[in-house]
């Protein structure tokens, strides 16, 4: 199974080389593949052994582009596209604001040819999502994109659902959702881990999963994703940030962007265009700021039923950031059970340069007293050095960490040398709760033959440089303020 989609996936993406000397990038080729493969799909349906009635109307679906050639065919798509963005439901998402990035009759004509002989539907669903999977892992790794930010490292995502244990009855939100990985995730683990009735697996094919995200784009992607996965789950385009949705969650499981501020484009009466930060004023959040980071920390503890559970990907300056940052983590340790903080070194995520961590806590109801108790902190960053193509994060290097955390009973824990607990009054002793806590010894620092290679090195100078510059920033506000 595993050979047959890597042989579709590499035969569909070498295509891909063709159009890049066309100037299609790689974002813009697995755009082209939703479309071409979603109408593929569509009129499978409509024939034996499925017989469904058809969900594009005629003349604008697949059997409409294979009698053209040439002009007629790159005009004939366009008027597909157009037509179909102005659909309602799934389909109207999926066409959203497409445009064909295909200069070239014949190389579009030759991907139709590529599309059209395999049989998508055919294919067993794990295959059917693993080609789309694959693909979009390899734009992904084009760093020039920028498409990794909407892509999440499968092994991290499987080691994240792996101690978060959904069940068949949970409902699962990710509010900025990228390509879907959390979700699949969350859907392979229940699929294969639990025993699952008819009802049950209704519901988790349609009602278990929410997803959204800011970028037309990326939804597209996403619906086409978990579509090909056998799941039909509402993904919405739109700002998470803007309003407290009302619907509550049993889990929320997220990566969010990556980049500090939240900003917009303006312009102004001279026809110039003007970068303005976006500060989100909620009842709902015990702090106004701009860093998007903080408030998508305020907004998942929103989007929780009364002991829901989280686990989010956080920078470091969430972390360690003051004003708005320690009154948000005083806030969460006091109202939250703030039960475990999993910390990564560069090279784990497709944009470089990032230190990032997991926090896990829970939601509960209002108290006397604060909720967390003990924070235990996994390191995974001390003396761990990773790249993306030569030394990948593998899904079995997160075994300790999962035997740490003990999904079976978390409450019984114990402490290793990579695995520490910190008491809540040992946290509020910390200079602006502080959570950017270290213990291990860094051999590097101790053994010059044990310094990394040159562009880890790099990599991680440029990143502590650009951390200091954050913190010296976050001072001169505070003072100007």
């Amino acid at each position: 199974m595993a050979n047959q989609s890597s042989a579709i996936v590499q035969k569909v993406w070498n295509y891909c080389n063709v159009l890049r000397d066309d100037g299609v990038s790689y974002g813009d080729y697995v755009e082209q593949l939703t479309y071409l493969i979603f109408l593929k799909m569509a009129d499978e349906q409509t024939r034996p052994p499925f017989n469904k009635p058809p969900t594009i109307p005629k003349g604008y679906d697949w059997p409409s582009l294979l009698n053209k050639d040439g002009a007629e065919l790159e005009v004939h798509y366009r008027l597909i596209l157009e037509t179909l963005s102005k659909e309602s439901n799934t389909l109207g998402i999926i066409f959203r604001k497409s445009q064909s990035r295909i200069q070239d009759p014949a190389k579009l004509k030759r991907l139709i040819e590529l599309i059209n002989t395999e049989t998508w539907v055919g294919l067993d669903i794990d295959v059917k999502g693993d080609i789309y999977e694959g693909l979009l892992e390899k734009n992904a790794e084009d760093i020039k994109s920028g498409a990794g930010q909407y892509f999440t490292p499968r092994p991290l995502l499987k080691a994240i659902v792996e101690v978060m244990r959904p069940q068949p009855d949970t409902t699962i939100c990710d509010p900025a959702c990228g390509t879907g990985g959390f979700l699949l995730a969350a859907y392979d683990f229940i699929s294969k881990h639990c025993k699952l009735d008819v009802e049950q697996k209704r519901f988790l094919k349609s009602g278990a999963f929410k997803g959204k995200d800011i970028v037309d784009a990326v939804v597209r992607l996403c619906i086409m994703n978990l579509y090909l996965h056998g799941i039909e789950t509402p993904v919405e385009s739109g700002d998470s940030l803007i309003a407290d949705p009302g619907e509550r969650f049993d889990m929320v499981l997220t990566n969010p962007p990556f980049g500090k501020k939240s900003s917009y484009t303006i312009f102004n009466g001279e026809g110039k265009a003007d970068r303005e930060t976006q500060v989100y004023e909620r009842q709902d959040f015990s702090a106004t700021t701009s860093n998007k980071q903080l408030n998508f920390l305020q907004h998942v503890k929103t989007l929780l039923k009364i002991n829901g559970r989280v686990a989010i990907v956080v920078p470091d300056n969430v972390l360690f950031e003051g004003g708005a940052g320690e009154i948000v983590r005083r806030k969460l340790l006091y109202e939250c059970d703030v039960h475990t903080l999993l910390r990564f070194p560069t090279g784990v995520f497709y944009a470089q340069g990032v230190k990032a961590n997991i926090l896990f806590f829970d939601r509960k109801p209002a108290s006397e007293t604060p909720w967390t108790k003990t924070l235990w902190i996994y390191d995974f960053r001390t003396n761990m050095h990773f790249t993306l193509k030569t030394n990948p994060l593998k899904y079995e290097g997160l075994q300790d960490f999962i035997r740490c955390y003990n999904p079976q009973n978390r409450h019984d824990r114990k402490e290793t040398e990579r695995f520490k607990a910190f008491t809540y009054e040992e946290l509020m002793q910390r200079d602006k709760v502080n959570l950017d806590i270290f213990w291990l010894k860094d051999e590097s620092l101790e053994d010059s033959a044990s310094l990394p290679a040159p562009d880890i090195l790099a990599r991680e100078i440029a990143e502590n440089l650009e951390s200091a510059l954050d913190q010296f920033t976050t001072i001169y506000q505070t003072l100007e303020e």
